[in-house]
């Protein structure tokens, strides 16, 4: 997979700290989520408006915690769709540094495409399927592969 291509400035708040003056966690969860709705409004895969319409969930999360991140540290989310399945997307991200360039945390979740409507899986839509092609340069990358 080649380097990331969408990248989402955050802010690190005093709420988001723990007792020790640490990001909390749960809240780096909570970063995560805020980088891949950001994602989401960039390709238009969604409107920002209506939650039925967002038409993902979450199915599987893993999160690797590799540095303490600080309060005001100034701080960026990396956000890549890393694979796409007939129902599914994995979706990889990182908590960076944005001035080193650091890991601070990593994560890779399994988005299900869902109606919410009628509580359901659903396939990826097709036109889903392109925007996030063209814009992760999906197909460039498996004609270099072969």
């Amino acid at each position: 997979m080649s380097a990331f291509q969408f990248f989402h400035p955050i802010q690190i708040r005093y709420g988001d700290l723990d007792p020790q003056w640490h990001l909390n966690n749960a809240h780096t969860v909570i970063l995560f989520e805020q980088g891949r709705f950001a994602y989401l409004l960039k390709l238009e895969l969604w409107d920002g408006k209506d939650f039925l319409n967002l038409s993902l969930i979450v199915a599987d999360l893993h999160v690797s915690y590799l540095a303490p991140v600080m309060f005001n540290q100034n701080v960026q989310i990396a956000v890549r769709v890393a694979r796409i399945g007939n129902k599914s997307l994995t979706m990889e991200y990182v908590l960076e540094d944005q001035d080193t360039g650091q890991p601070l945390a990593k994560a890779e979740t399994i988005m299900v495409a869902y109606d919410y409507h009628t509580h359901q899986s659903i396939p990826v839509p097709e036109d889903w399927r392109k925007k996030i092609r063209e814009f992760e340069k999906m197909d460039e990358i498996l004609a270099e592969s072969q």
